[in-house]
């Protein structure tokens, strides 16, 4: 058995705008604050170790308000101008045909990456997508690689697995749970340094065949 278990946004899809666009509409609406740049947000977003709520809306903790907010503004706004990275479509379908199981693991609810998968049309080529609702730790911590492992009930004697991934949050996740893993140069941060690093989404499979 062979599994490519993919990170989203930033690796599948180009998310930054719209994620962007309900982080500032919650620093204009309840704290007065100026816009980000999406480059910073995305920034942020990738970052192994940071304080989300100080660097996005200037705050220690993540208030109450500001998740009920994001959530109710992002499940619409999510829709609006998310795209896949180019080469991603015929990539997925490549791996399909060639008996590669695939699943997505993400650091985002849940909720949103059925949204932004089924809006573009993908949903239906992954097994399972797990976002951080579903588990007690996110991504670096392997708890939802894992998850995905024993859904496959993979055997690390007979079976491939790899995780793809644009931050070193995904990269450590698969290293803690034992697996490969493929940089995504074309994601949020790419200028990270691994042994393993995909130019364009065309390249995963190349570089997983030479390693098979």
């Amino acid at each position: 058995m062979k599994i490519v278990i993919f990170d989203m946004d930033g690796t599948l899809i180009d998310s930054k705008t719209d994620i962007t666009i309900s982080v500032n509409h919650i620093r204009k609406l309840h704290y007065g604050l100026v816009p980000l740049t999406k480059e910073y947000v995305a920034d942020v977003i990738n970052m192994e170790n940071r304080n989300l709520a100080k660097l996005l809306y200037g705050t220690e903790v993540y208030q109450d308000k500001d998740k009920k907010v994001f959530e109710l503004h992002y499940a619409k706004q999510c829709m609006k101008n998310p795209y896949l990275y180019d080469g991603i479509l015929e990539t997925l379908h490549t791996l399909k045909e060639s008996d590669f199981k695939l699943s997505v693991a993400t650091n985002a609810p849940t909720q949103f990456a059925l949204i932004m998968l089924k809006h573009l049309k993908i949903d239906s080529m992954f097994d399972l997508i797990i976002g951080s609702d579903k588990v007690k730790v996110s991504k670096p911590d392997p708890e939802m690689i894992n998850k995905i492992l024993s859904f496959y009930g993979f055997d690390s004697s007979t079976d491939y697995a790899c995780v793809v991934g644009d931050s070193s949050k995904d990269m450590k996740s698969a290293k803690n749970a034992g697996i490969d893993s493929i940089f995504a140069k074309w994601g949020f941060s790419p200028d990270i340094t691994h042994d393993k690093i995909a130019q364009t989404p065309q390249d995963i499979l190349k570089i997983i065949n030479k390693g098979l």
